[in-house]
């Protein structure tokens, strides 16, 4: 029995390897949840469940009896490739959440493949082009010569203050530094010692220069900076 191999599917498939690879690379360098392997596999899937829904509505449907949708599968694709989204979205603590660019970077794969496998080279290839200027490029554009509020950049900082410190005048110091902050979070460790937790927010700064700055301060005694 002779198997015929249809050219133009394996270049559907080598295509969409191809875009998962590169979506995987962006965020392995990144070091985040979606790897190389994972974003590989999404594209790669996603297209070959195209190809087969499109390729069985063909095969299969009888012209006025049995009308096939060549998509349903790929629709099923798109709700279904959620759940892998879902998994890399995080929530920590002074909820700050995480994990969304890599959970869309999923979603982005999943139609990539789809596109590639209904035969859409084009518009896959610009629409993966537009996808890794919006992650790679503009935020770098951005942190160049975008607006203040765009740049900023969150920390979260603990500090240790003995007890008789006066917290509100604390407080104040770090405001007149020209920080800004939000989540305050103030605890009595024992009768020597006061918790501070907060987050602020910088731009150019180095999270080192804050810790600096911070530890610098009267009745400080320990101080803590993390980077969100």
């Amino acid at each position: 029995m002779m198997v015929s191999v249809d050219v133009h599917i394996l270049i559907k498939l080598g295509l969409s390897a191809i875009f998962g690879l590169i979506i995987g690379l962006e965020r392995e360098i990144r070091n985040k949840p979606l790897g190389l392997k994972t974003s590989l596999v999404i594209c790669l899937s996603s297209c070959l469940l195209t190809i087969v829904s499109i390729e069985s509505a063909n095969k299969y449907a009888v012209a006025g009896l049995h009308v096939m949708d060549p998509m349903r599968l790929a629709a099923q694709v798109v709700s279904g490739i959620g759940f892998l989204g879902a998994g890399v979205i995080l929530r920590k603590h002074n909820d700050v959440i995480i994990g969304l660019t890599t959970a869309a970077m999923i979603w982005g794969a999943a139609g990539l493949g789809i596109a590639v496998g209904a035969g859409f080279f084009v518009e896959a290839f610009f629409g993966l082009v537009l996808i890794m200027i919006s992650v790679v490029v503009l935020p770098y554009f951005i942190k160049k010569v975008g607006p203040k509020p765009l740049i900023m950049k969150d920390l979260r900082v603990r500090l240790i203050v003995s007890h008789d410190a006066n917290l509100t005048t604390i407080i104040k110091l770090i405001i007149a530094k020209g920080y800004k902050m939000k989540s305050v979070h103030i605890k009595e460790l024992n009768s020597e010692h006061q918790e501070l937790n907060f987050i602020v927010f910088i731009d150019r700064k180095y999270a080192s220069e804050v810790y600096d700055e911070l530890k610098s301060m009267d009745h400080v005694e320990i101080a803590e900076v993390e980077t969100l």
